[in-house]
């Protein structure tokens, strides 16, 4: 099922043991050029997060 133009970015949050996931958009992971298992930072700044990639 293709989700509306609108509500392709609305996402749930899932509860995985004692962790909570989120899946990210394809168009987004593809346009970063993120890959499966690539490790990446997530900071509090105010009422939200922000994922950016890991840099050794």
């Amino acid at each position: 099922m293709r989700r509306k133009l609108q509500n392709r970015n609305i996402r749930k949050i899932f509860k995985r043991g004692a962790s909570y996931s989120v899946t990210l958009p394809i168009e987004l992971v593809k346009e970063l050029k993120w890959r499966e298992k690539q490790k990446v930072v997530v900071k509090k700044r105010g009422d939200g997060l922000v994922i950016v990639d890991w840099e050794e």
